[in-house]
């Protein structure tokens, strides 16, 4: 056992007497000591009831022979830091998700770990934490939010972000939209969307890191039940010694990747795919979302994808191991791939039927016959962009308008509160990206205020920021290199001709090579926006690229 290099010896004395002090008896330090990763708080629907999922896990390893020990990580509610100040952090709390786990496990020498989860930024934390300590693990998510209800009709996060346009045009009162806010998000669990939180914990069953069930809603006996299953599981991974790096290859990524187009997954996914390829030290190009993507239906549609379903209505038609299913038997998952089952793919989702072919679409009823996501390039994104064609209307697949300019996010959002954009408008949203935010916030308020306002088949919206899994509209985010590198974002004037056709993936800048030149010889960084101590201002001299996932990349020698 790994532990017992804490555990074993004369010169442990102490160290066994640290552990006795805390209730571990002399039996207890005789069996294998397994982390659980707790991300725990109040701060978020998605985790506030994590205690008892994590209090499931604890049981199924004490049963299984496992000595539990609990610890914590930080999580943050993209939701609540949404639009203001606050969503600098998010994207920049991954790493520190990632390097907490490490230390903790690699100071305690811990022999596994379970990791309990849910929300946006904390399940790709975890994941790269998974490959780069590489012992047994396995994720445990807190699972979907159940369905709002009001006036008898099913209603969501994406829902009541549409009545706020209404508001601003008057067009519904101040006490409509409070009834809607008290029925929309009715309890615990992730935010009852697609939005990147339930779209990293599905493509964590794609990649076989958790146990089929990802849709199953979170405040249910069912959620309960997996987690105990998961914390026994955890223990026939650690007597096999089957690792997160012999589960997360190529073939797990390409999978994950599959399940996402045919899904309609977050643009995020890009973003914490590519990172967690860096961690686990596999060669990977972004590209290959393009290359997949004409080879994958999109079989799924949710929230916040115009008449999508909702995330438990997936669980209700088979849940995510049903598509996967499907995926497999039309040939477009490697079935050999292992899975924290302690078996292949193929063995894990064999058995396990669609139920409702309106959630889950054959090919032959499929919503397109190609993925959800769509990398775009052009002399406006050299290094390469991101949309989630999904939930982009066909009115706006393809576009060409002026451009108005934005150096951050509120004056845009204030614009076009204010009616100052028009139909045809491209709104440029510039240094908000991983360094020049720097956390590369997501630009939801924005894309919400568009389609609130009405102009949704009608404006289009570029930024090196990025976007939510909550996002619908012309959006195309993760521009690279972003403005504050001196990306050609940053030479964009007011008035400057965009143009974009989404399904060939091209965005361009309609000036002159040699206007764009006098523009780069005049162009100067600006200053940071944070103070010098800041994590955020150490965070962006260490961040790269969208692209390259956002991560802090070390030099070798």
């Amino acid at each position: 056992m790994k532990s017992d290099i804490t555990k074993k010896g004369l010169e442990r004395a102490t160290h066994r007497a640290l552990y006795h002090s805390m209730g571990h008896s002399r039996d207890d330090l005789k069996k294998p000591l397994i982390g659980i990763v707790n991300s725990f708080n109040e701060s978020m629907p998605g985790h506030v009831h994590l205690n008892a999922i994590t209090r499931a896990v604890r049981d199924g390893i004490l049963a299984a022979g496992g000595n539990p020990i609990e610890f914590p990580t930080i999580g943050i509610c993209d939701g609540i830091a949404q639009g203001n100040f606050g969503m600098h952090f998010p994207l920049a709390s991954r790493e520190l998700i990632a390097d907490t786990i490490e230390t903790m496990m690699e100071a305690h020498s811990y022999d596994a770990m379970v990791m309990v989860t849910n929300c946006d930024k904390i399940t790709p934390g975890m994941l790269m934490a998974a490959v780069r300590i590489n012992v047994p693990a396995i994720i445990v998510s807190g699972g979907p939010m159940a369905t709002g209800c009001a006036k008898g009709k099913s209603i969501g996060y994406t829902d009541l972000m549409a009545t706020q346009g209404k508001v601003a045009k008057n067009e519904m009162t101040d006490e409509e939209l409070a009834e809607l806010e008290a029925c929309a998000l009715p309890g615990a669990g992730a935010c009852n969307l697609l939005g990147t939180a339930n779209s990293m914990n599905f493509l964590t069953e794609g990649l076989g890191m958790c146990l089929p069930g990802s849709a199953v809603p979170a405040v249910t006996g069912q959620r309960i039940a997996l987690a105990k299953k998961s914390g026994e599981m955890i223990m026939e991974l650690y007597r096999q010694q089957i690792t997160p790096r012999q589960i997360v290859t190529k073939k797990a990524l390409e999978n994950a990747i599959a399940l996402d187009m045919a899904i309609g997954g977050s643009s995020n996914t890009v973003l914490h795919l590519t990172a967690l390829a860096y961690e686990a030290d596999i060669d990977f190009d972004v590209r290959i979302f393009d290359e997949m993507a004409p080879k994958i239906p999109h079989l799924v549609k949710m929230r916040p994808a115009e008449n999508g379903h909702y995330p438990e209505d997936v669980h209700h038609a088979g849940g995510i191991a049903a598509v996967l299913n499907r995926l497999v038997k039309l040939g477009l998952i490697h079935e050999d791939a292992m899975t924290v089952t302690a078996r292949s793919m193929g063995d894990t989702v064999r058995n396990v039927e669609v139920i409702n072919p309106e959630v889950i679409r054959p090919l032959e009823n499929a919503y397109s016959k190609t993925g959800g996501l769509k990398l775009v390039f052009g002399n406006l994104a050299p290094g390469g962009a991101v949309c989630k064609l999904a939930a982009v209307n066909p009115a706006m697949h393809v576009h060409r308008g002026p451009a108005r300019v934005f150096d951050q996010e509120e004056p845009a959002v204030a614009a076009i509160y204010g009616g100052r954009i028009k139909p045809g408008d491209v709104v440029v949203v510039r240094y908000e990206g991983p360094k020049g935010g720097p956390g590369m916030r997501e630009m939801l308020t924005p894309t919400v205020a568009i389609v609130g306002m009405g102009l949704g088949k009608e404006v289009g919206l570029i930024t090196d920021g990025r976007f939510s899994g909550a996002t619908s509209g012309a959006a195309i985010g993760h521009i690279s290199p972003e403005a504050a590198d001196g990306g050609p974002l940053a030479l964009v004037e007011e008035g400057d001709m965009i143009s974009f056709d989404i399904p060939k993936g091209v965005l361009t800048l309609e000036v002159a090579e040699e206007e764009l030149a006098k523009r780069r010889a005049a162009w100067k960084k600006p200053p940071s926006k944070m103070p010098k101590h800041s994590y955020l201002a150490r965070y962006s001299k260490m961040v790269s690229s969208a692209m390259d996932g956002a991560v802090f990349k070390v030099d070798e020698d």
